[in-house]
């Protein structure tokens, strides 16, 4: 499960690239009941209880997508930059200091799913997971579970572990260091017509209720609410800009 405690590799910050960081902060500040602090114009801080859970950020540039882009936390970036290339990923953006809170970077793993990195300072990561509004786990959905086990492992030191769920077999993922219990997420498979992509988990209270809300917000439902054995009652949903996440109950 997620914690607080970064260990390199594990899953330390969850960002919203989004066209509008108003009509974001209405969306979701209605659905989680999120406060924000704004740090820059382009750049704003979601809060739960005045603890961050998450970021919102001025997408930049043409041709590109609303996504939830997950953060994993790296001793060095540069040193974890000059690792993508070769293990088949992408740079997207070089090694930038984000002077006092940390150093960030930006890929694309082999199969095209979008990732940053960040290497720590004034911020080590969220303040808050696990609970109502803030971030629970990550999936990663692509075509190529081979390929992309091989260049996590090979970039932030993962290892990957099948557990029985049903009739198929659920692939786990661990920060390397990390104990039985330290899974940061999982991988899932590519729906027909989808693009690989992470989807980052919410937990709430209610999922029916929260996927009334995402509809009155204006977002949509991709996914109706479902119980899974083992998880709990979960739903996929996509915020006004087609950002797609989930939205989870957990099982007591």
């Amino acid at each position: 499960m997620l914690t607080t405690q970064f260990l390199p590799g594990s899953l330390c910050w969850i960002e919203l690239d989004s066209f509008n960081i108003e009509i974001a902060k209405r969306f979701y500040g209605g659905l989680f009941g999120w406060e924000f602090q704004d740090q820059v114009p382009e750049y704003t801080f979601c809060q739960v209880g005045g603890r961050n859970v998450a970021g919102i950020g001025v997408l930049m540039g043409e041709a590109v997508t609303s996504a939830w882009i997950p953060y994993f936390s790296v001793e060095d970036c540069e040193a974890t930059t000059r690792t993508v290339e070769p293990a088949g990923g992408t740079v997207v953006l070089q090694p930038v200091e984000l002077a006092p809170q940390g150093q960030t970077a930006q890929f694309r793993d082999p199969a095209g799913a979008r990732f940053a990195v960040w290497r720590p300072a004034e911020i080590l990561g969220v303040d808050l997971v696990n609970e109502p509004g803030s971030l629970t786990w990550v999936g990663l959905r692509a075509p190529d579970s081979t390929a992309v086990r091989a260049f996590y492992k090979s970039v932030l030191g993962w290892r990957f572990e099948d557990r029985p769920m049903g009739d198929t077999t659920y692939p786990l993922i661990f920060p390397a260091g990390g104990d039985a219990d330290s899974s940061l997420g999982g991988l899932l498979p590519l729906e027909p017509g989808d693009p690989p992509h992470w989807l980052a988990y919410f937990e709430v209270r209610d999922c029916d209720a929260a996927v009334a809300d995402c509809r009155e917000l204006g977002g949509t439902v991709h996914a109706p609410a479902e119980d899974v054995k083992g998880v709990g009652r979960l739903a996929v949903l996509t915020d006004p800009h087609e950002a797609r996440f989930a939205v989870v109950t957990s099982s007591a």
